[in-house]
């Protein structure tokens, strides 16, 4: 367990997340998401009566079929279980990110089409992995074709290079950090930390 032992607690909530992306035989690539909200204890609900320890409070699906340019070419959801029966309403309204490319600004433009009482505060949650999901998938999948026999950083050289190569990426994130072992590595020219051999 890579966190320090925790003090004796009782779990009260349990959300999962699982992600995952595919390259179609048609050439698109499809990003789904599934999402379960479970309680350990039971509770009344007005809408659904009972809902059972361990039953899912929150159910929901969602599927972004994207191009190699990460346009959003189809947009399906779907709302199995929810606290009130009207939520599953809001799933078909997701269809309206449809011409949208993730990209910088995506989860304003989203917010835009799905945002507020038309659309579903945890369909809307699961947008950001998502995007993330749709990077992790489309460059590697076009870079593992170009480099087929790459050796060490060509893979992460190649899905940089997509972002802007280093002075882009400089900052981003510990391991792009300007004093980083990886930045000396990959970018010594933007390299700030101190030189470990004196």
């Amino acid at each position: 367990m890579p966190l320090s032992p925790p003090v004796p607690r009782e779990v009260m909530h349990t959300r999962a997340i699982t992600l995952r992306g595919y390259r179609r035989q048609d050439g698109l690539f499809d990003i789904e998401a599934h999402l379960t909200d479970t309680k350990p204890f039971a509770m009344p609900n007005q809408d659904r009566g009972h809902i059972a320890a361990g039953e899912a409070l929150h159910e929901m699906w969602m599927r972004l079929t994207i191009d190699q340019t990460m346009v959003i070419v189809a947009c399906e959801a779907a709302t199995d279980h929810s606290p009130y029966a009207v939520c599953p309403q809001a799933a078909p309204n997701f269809g309206r990110l449809v011409g949208l490319r993730i990209r910088s600004g995506f989860l304003k433009e989203a917010a835009l089409r799905v945002g507020g009482a038309v659309g579903c505060t945890h369909l809307r949650e699961l947008l950001q992995q998502m995007a993330t999901t749709a990077f992790q998938t489309v460059g590697p999948a076009r870079a593992r074709t170009e480099l087929a026999n790459a050796t060490g950083d060509a893979l992460d050289t190649r899905i940089s290079e997509h972002f802007g190569g280093g002075e882009r990426m400089l900052n981003t994130c510990l391991a792009y950090a300007s004093d980083s072992p990886v930045v000396r590595r990959r970018w010594p020219h933007l390299f700030a930390g101190r030189d470990p051999a004196g």
